[in-house]
């Protein structure tokens, strides 16, 4: 395989050359889209250009990140440029267009829009989603319903995205996506990630993009796509920040504060927050066992109710200095620091459902941890043009969280007589891991462009488990059999390239990733050392192309055609063959054999765009190998679970969204998801069980829907519903049972919009519930689950500061090449 991975660093170094000598052809426009009240850019604003006289648009685009947006090819004509976006008022200019060169309108303000009833002023909100044509941008700032949460309740109300109850994350049903922080994992994996997220505020977050297909210049992990966090990092001359202060009904409460100050060279921010979470949550499982005829033999019934505290504290700063015009240099630190207890109750019933025919038994389960980490990144960007540039960073992340776990097991024999247990255990996860990176985009021209890279990313983790048994905890003496202490480190180094073109209205990106993957791990018993041990040494090379085609259609049309490889590596905790006794009724392990699973995905877009209206349809399908999937399989009255490599499947979906501006005062987002998907069946032979276990074929049809209701009132008031609707849908040995779910948020601002109240109610119908239904060789189960529930939070944000648009270097044309030049 190395020869292929050296074909991707050919590629690269090819491409520098192959197109260095495109010419282009026709005039262009660019501007800067700002608000008139603040100075700052707005992004994902529509630009649309129609030719005098005509009533079809003739092209268009939409703003970026920065609120700066270009349109090219253009005849020599005279142009309307009309300028939109969901809560401001529209904006035109007449252009002339006599030459191949390129006009600069430089800044162009756009206002909220308002309007008055009964002498009471509405003004217009800024849209909650945003479209571009490769990936869906929410804005968290307009999501009312999370104000004063967690990042993971912000994620679960995006579309195409599930939450789980124990903070999984899924996108288009699938749980192999991938989660960013402003562009990089930052230190998140597997063990740590529900935790970050939880303790991650939502007042930290910006915007979040969901890329369900991305090209060969992002990792490929995660078969389903990138989730990436954008966190707030306004760049505005002055200082200005804000404060914030939450409770709700579950007595959880939380504070943030942030400031920026940016003069001159120099720009900083901060931002600390403190949350106290309160939760509680259920389960309930009941097992038939079946006999060699399937006939029901006994049954197992367990009933679980928990009870948890957390707090957390978040801190995260950054300060950037600009030596020269075209050099820049970032330092950013991200930091937290919680502790959690936890108690669940475990009740169990095994035996015929008969009076006196079976035994219950009660485990106490009781947990204390602590955990703390960070990341610290140094980047630097250097212009070499205004069309060329280079970024390179160093991030190094380390985490660590340390936990107690008690468990204290009473089985009745009968009304008068019991007998007692007690296990505990200690564990200490370490993880340290670093990444680099350095990315390179040259324009040649207006119609061409080419990105390359290098990222490195190296991963070290440790995480030494030891358990004491005995009859009380104060007789308890420590128990070699379950000790173990688990290494685990990977390496990925990658190259891409990708090349951008376009041919009048026809676009296209061609890409190729090259991978080097190392994976070493080691799962170590009491009394062996660490040197003598060898490691379970796996490596491979992979080869991830990506071709994007898009053509724009008359009338505010795009259409783009894509296709991409991806992979899902197994995750430490799925590689540990530790075995994890917390409920000695269901124990599991990991399998440290288990091997990656690839995918080829292919994917439709296609964006329709009216002033107030915007329709998005996405159909795709996706081809997966060597499927990895948790299996359950029963062994004598214990159900024991692990991760396999079963078999392939096969999904297919349509993804439909439509953003609608009835009114001044009412907005609706809806989103409808429907998907194929087939998992095919397997046979899997687990140690020490004499019979195959077998999962048969299984696919189904399943859809989910999402609307976001936005209503704006007079005197600053807003009011936000949104509702969700997931239909069952098949899963690995069954099914999962329909659930959905309703929240409500309310706003009102004061003082010129200075201070503001939310008031918002998650989970108002009580429903967000997950049922299953498993069956296997010798077992039919049933398991539901819920936590928290229906919860009512209040949160206060008051902003403060001397806010001023940053200074723009002064640009002109070059009239020899037809760019601007900034003097």
């Amino acid at each position: 395989m190395r020869q292929y991975f050296s074909l991707c660093v050919i590629f690269i170094l090819l491409s520098l050359y192959a197109f260095a000598d495109v010419v282009e052809e026709g005039g262009g426009i660019r501007g800067t889209i700002v608000n008139t009240k603040t100075g700052q850019p707005v992004e994902f604003v529509t630009v649309g250009i129609w030719k005098q006289g005509e009533e079809v648009p003739f092209t268009g685009t939409i703003t970026d990140q920065t609120g700066e947006f270009y349109i090219g090819g253009l005849d020599k004509s005279e142009y309307i440029i009309r300028i939109t976006y969901l809560g401001y008022e529209t904006v035109e200019r007449r252009v002339t267009i006599s030459d191949d060169k390129t006009i600069n309108l430089r800044k162009i303000e756009i206002a909220e829009t308002a309007m008055e009833i009964e002498g009471a002023e509405i003004v217009a909100q800024a849209s909650q989603m945003r479209f571009e044509i490769d990936k869906k941008v929410f804005n968290v700032d307009q999501n009312i319903a999370s104000a004063g949460g967690s990042a993971s309740e912000v994620l679960s109300n995006i579309p195409s995205v599930e939450v789980d109850n124990e903070g999984e994350i899924s996108l288009r049903g699938s749980s192999n996506v991938t989660i960013w922080i402003n562009g990089k994992a930052q230190g998140l994996t597997s063990d740590n990630q529900a935790q970050i997220l939880e303790q991650l505020p939502a007042e930290s977050i910006d915007r979040i993009e969901v890329i369900t297909n991305p090209s060969a210049k992002y990792s490929p992990e995660g078969t389903s796509g990138i989730i990436n966090i954008i966190l707030k990092q306004d760049r505005k001359a002055g200082y200005y920040g804000s404060v914030q202060a939450g409770m709700d009904s579950h007595l959880g409460y939380n504070a943030s504060a942030n400031i920026n100050y940016n003069k001159g060279k120099w720009e900083a921010y901060a931002n600390v927050g403190y949350r106290h979470r309160v939760g509680k949550g259920e389960e309930y499982t009941y097992r038939t066992n079946l006999d060699e005829n399937g006939l029901g033999q006994s049954m197992s019934l367990q009933d679980a109710n928990s009870k948890n505290l957390g707090n957390g504290m978040h801190l995260r700063a950054g300060l950037t200095y600009r030596p020269t015009q075209k050099d820049y240099i970032y330092l950013d630190v991200f930091g937290m620091y919680g502790a959690g207890e936890r108690e669940t109750i475990n009740d169990y019933r095994n035996g015929i459902p008969l009076p006196g025919q079976y035994t219950t038994s009660q485990r106490i389960a009781t947990s204390e941890n602590n955990n703390r980490g960070g990341n610290v990144m140094l980047s630097y960007r250097h212009e070499f043009s205004q069309n060329s540039k280079l970024d390179a960073s160093a991030s190094i992340n380390a985490w660590r969280m340390k936990g107690i776990s008690d468990y204290y097991q009473t089985t009745f024999i009968d009304s008068i007589n019991y007998y007692s247990s007690y296990q505990g255990q200690t564990s200490n996860i370490n993880n340290n891991s670093a990444e680099f990176q350095v990315d390179y985009v040259n324009n040649f021209n207006k119609n061409s462009k080419l990105e390359a890279g290098y990222k490195g990313s190296l991963g070290r983790e440790k995480s030494p488990v030891e358990t004491f048994s005995g009859l009380t905890s104060e007789t308890a003496i420590f128990d070699p059999v379950l000790y173990n202490k688990f290494i685990y480190n990977l390496d990925v180094h990658a190259l891409y390239a990708t090349y951008s073109g376009r041919i009048n209205k026809f676009g296209y990106n061609v890409g190729l990733r090259g991978e080097y993957t190392g994976i070493n791990t080691k799962s170590l018993k009491h009394g062996e050392i660490e040197e003598d041990i060898k490691f379970f040494h796996n490596e491979y090379y992979s080869l991830f192309p990506s071709v994007f085609l898009t053509y724009e259609l008359p009338k505010g049309h795009e259409v783009q055609v894509n296709y991409t490889r991806r992979i899902s590596r197994p995750r430490g905790h799925q590689l540990n063959s530790f075995i994890n006794i917390s409920d000695s009724a269901n124990i599991s392990f990991g399998n440290p054999l288990l091997e990656p699973q690839f995918s080829n995905s292919f994917e439709l877009n296609y964006i329709k765009s009216w002033p107030k209206h915007t329709i998005s349809f996405s159909g795709w399908y996706r081809d997966v190998n060597n499927v990895m999937q948790r299996i359950r399989y029963r062994d004598e009255e214990v159900m024991k679970s692990t991760f396999v490599n079963i078999s392939g499947m096969q999904s297919a979906g349509v993804e439909l969204v439509a953003k609608n501006e009835f009114f001044t005062f009412f907005n609706l987002t809806s989103t409808v998801n429907l998907f194929y998907q087939k998992l095919e069946g397997f046979k899997y032979i687990a140690q020490g069980i004499e019979d195959p276990i077998i999962g048969e074929e299984s696919k189904g049809f399943t859809w989910n829907a999402r609307l976001i209701a936005n209503f704006v009132f007079p005197h600053a008031m807003s009011l936000q519903i949104t509702g969700n609707y997931n239909s069952p849908r098949i899963v690995a040995q069954g099914t999962q049972e329909a659930n959905y779910a309703l929240d409500a948020g309310f706003r009102k601002s004061f003082f010129d919009r200075k201070l503001s109240v939310a008031v918002n109610a998650r989970d108002i119908l009580n429903s967000r519930k997950w049922h299953t239904n498993t069956f296997g060789e010798g077992f039919v189960q049933e398991y539901s689950s819920w936590r928290n529930g229906r919860t009512f939070s209040l949160t206060v944000t008051y902003a403060f500061g001397n806010m001023h648009p940053t200074k723009k270097a002064t640009r002109q044309v070059d009239t020899s090449t037809g760019y601007e030049e900034e003097i």
